[in-house]
């Protein structure tokens, strides 16, 4: 027996006890997004889990909560076969294919009163994910059907996949079922999409075209810790073999997909059982509304409702007869690329972007899109002047989907990507196993100039006021050469600046020395533009490291120790401080007094948490504080901060010049309050709403 201070019985109770707590924690944040406690409470019981079984190894158990962050990089998938084939579906384009599946229908079942499951078609990763005696023990992908890649490890790390149903279907007064098999499609939400693209570019990574490229290659990452860092939600939508102790206890489409929402598994809202004009009215209401949805669908999919008339209906060599999915037309348009111009980013990446002529699409004028990298354009045989079909597919950044090669005018010349950086005239490489071109002079105006605007942007120091066209504007000016050089700006200097007021300087020399003070270890590890190190992983080191001193002094094994932290990672933190420009540029931040430590942990487990289970939202500028620091403050005070509004928010905290999140939180009756009442709201006073 392994452990201290406690006996192995008692580990085991508080074990079983942590577990179930997250677990609860984990459905009301991912499934609910109600969550009843913040994230810095979440921590304090998952640390005393990873305690307790790092103390009593006997207590190992797979599907523990301590187990979603990942584990060892694997060498590769193996396959397995399905115990029941993953079919595909047949599809229909029209109101007239969706009346010839009924017509077929009826004469497999003749002279029956249909009722039809109808739900979302998800644009994702199909997977089976199986359970036995009630406990999550593996998942395969799709594959061809047949035979899946078995991604238990990472599907593990899912953090709305419940791991245990046995709670819940005792709560539900259902039967666990020795063997389940579930159904669904592995997502990405459109806003978490755009957050995850935003890291990625931000960290240069790799930055995915659509939600479903980024969870399928989530998914399938080698390295476990990966997939857990991406924002990654299982959607459940049917069954393969089951086998109950008493009998199946679902006899329709609807029970099914009600009993396995009772068991904790999500699943779409919209999915409803209805008649045949159902069907239609529904697929009207989503096709009028998916571009409101927060994941993105290319259709519905219809099933029979009864799941004996399913069994009697049977397959087709491909497909059942019992259910069809309805696509929508696809958002797609023709216009012409006018040409293809080259921009450069802070970590030196030279992007293609399509230059368009403007077209509608989707209700939007698209008039540029990213063309990611040169094998994407050479794969899609890409001229100048061609003729291209563009698509936006809900709120998805505009792609090129291929070129009209019928269509080429006369002369038009392939896309030779330029070898030169197109800023500081620089020889590009491409390194070996990446597709981009970087230009790597440190030196260069293009990436000097993003660098400092996202240093201070609110993915960084978050200094208000201080925004990219003043960056600009100085950089150009040659006055400001590195981040550091902002902290020793003056009065005098700005005030040459044309449009540059008193007041308005007084403002930037105000928020730089507020960022000098009160800036946390976390938003500068985040704001040196460290490649592949996002938000989440500067809190992970921030939380690990006294100083940046102590990063600074972190061996590759340290840092893969952490919980979202691989190779790539920990070899890219390496890279960025055995650089002696960096190691000069921390120099100067140290001697200015920008040298933040990290924060000291709440140690009475009993301090108020007056905004416990409390949600808070801010739009508009604060007065004599970051946006960060009122974030930090409702988390200090256990409450959390959302993305979005939504009938769940608690509190929009209004500043000056508000955006639409006003309009949207006043219509769905959420309470608003000034940035005065969420002070006083701090201090424990009592305020009314707008």
């Amino acid at each position: 027996m392994t452990g201290t201070g406690q006996d192995s019985a008692t580990a085991r109770s508080r074990a079983l006890m942590l577990r179930a707590q997250l677990e609860h924690h984990n459905y009301q944040y991912y499934v609910l997004d109600a969550p009843e406690i913040s994230d810095a409470e979440y921590d304090v019981l998952l640390r005393e889990l990873q305690t307790l079984e790092a103390a009593y190894p006997e207590l190992a158990d797979p599907n523990s909560p301590t187990k979603r962050v990942g584990g060892a990089v694997a060498q590769g998938f193996t396959s397995r076969r399905h115990r029941q084939r993953m079919f595909s579906l047949d599809n229909a384009l029209s109101l007239d294919e969706w009346r010839a599946f009924l017509e077929r229908l009826a004469r497999v079942l003749p002279e029956r009163d249909f009722t039809f499951w109808a739900d979302p078609k998800f644009d994702g990763l199909a997977l089976e994910v199986i359970y036995e005696d009630g406990r999550f023990v593996s998942a395969l992908t799709r594959g061809d059907g047949e035979t899946g890649e078995d991604v238990t490890d990472n599907i593990r790390t899912v953090r709305n996949l419940p791991l245990d149903i046995t709670a819940r279907a005792a709560k539900a007064r259902l039967p666990v079922p020795k063997l389940l098999e579930v159904r669904g499609e592995v997502v990405i939400t459109k806003a978490d999409f755009h957050a995850l693209n935003d890291a990625q570019d931000e960290a240069g990574g790799k930055v995915f075209a659509n939600p479903r490229n980024a969870a399928a290659g989530s998914v399938r990452q080698l390295d476990s810790r990966i997939t857990a860092s991406r924002p990654l939600k299982f959607f459940a939508y049917g069954i393969g073999q089951t086998e109950w102790p008493l009998g199946d206890p679902w006899p329709t489409q609807r029970a099914l997909m009600e009993g396995l929402a009772a068991f904790g598994f999500q699943t779409a809202k919209q999915g409803r059982a209805v008649d045949a004009a159902g069907v239609e009215a529904l697929y009207a209401e989503l096709e009028e509304g998916r571009d409101k949805l927060p994941f993105e669908i290319d259709g519905m999919v219809v099933k029979l409702d009864r799941l004996d008339w399913q069994r009697e209906a049977g397959f087709t060599a491909r497909a059942p007869r019992w259910a069809i999915a309805w696509k929508f037309a696809p958002h797609q348009a023709e216009t012409v690329l006018e040409r293809i111009d080259i921009q450069v980013g802070r970590t030196g990446v030279l992007t293609p972007v399509a230059i368009l002529t403007p077209v509608q699409l989707a209700g939007v004028t698209v008039s540029r899109a990213t063309l990611h990298n040169e094998d994407e354009i050479r794969a899609k045989n890409l001229h100048e002047g061609d003729t291209v079909v563009v698509q936006r597919a809900g709120d998805v950044i505009p792609e090129v989907v291929r070129s009209v090669p019928e269509k080429r005018p006369e002369g038009a010349r392939e896309f030779v990507f330029p070898h030169i950086c197109p800023s500081c005239g620089s020889k590009a490489e491409r390194l070996s196993g990446e597709a981009a071109w970087r230009c790597l002079n440190i030196s260069c105006p293009a990436v000097l100039r993003q660098a400092i605007v996202f240093f201070v942007s609110k993915a960084g120091l978050d200094i208000e006021g201080v925004g990219k066209r003043w960056i600009e504007i100085l950089v150009d000016k040659g006055m400001v050469k590195s981040p550091a050089d902002l902290f020793g700006l003056t009065m005098d200097d700005l005030m040459k600046l044309d449009r540059m007021g008193e007041k308005l300087a007084g403002n930037f020399l105000a928020a730089i020395e507020q960022a000098r003070l009160n800036t946390p270890l976390f938003k500068l590890i985040g704001a040196l533009g460290i490649r592949q190190v996002g938000a989440q992983t500067a809190r992970t080191l921030a939380g690990a490291f006294a100083d940046l001193d102590a990063l600074s002094e972190a061996t590759a094994e340290d840092l893969q120790a952490l919980p979202d932290i691989g190779p790539e990672v920990a070899a890219s933190i390496r890279a960025f401080f055995g650089n002696p420009a960096n190691h000069e540029l921390l120099a100067r931040f140290k001697s200015i007094g920008l040298w933040p430590r990290k924060a000291v942990a709440e140690t009475d487990g009993d301090a108020p948490k007056p905004f416990a289970g409390k949600r808070f939202l801010f739009t508009g500028a604060l007065s004599g504080m970051t946006r960060s620091q009122a974030e930090a403050e409702v988390e200090r005070l256990g409450g959390v901060v959302s993305g979005s509004v939504s009938k769940k928010l608690n509190f929009l905290v209004v500043g000056q010049d508000p955006g639409s999140k006003l309009d949207k939180a006043r219509t769905l009756g959420v309470r608003v309050i000034s940035q005065d009442d969420f002070e006083r709201l701090t201090r424990g006073e009592t305020v009314s709403s707008e």
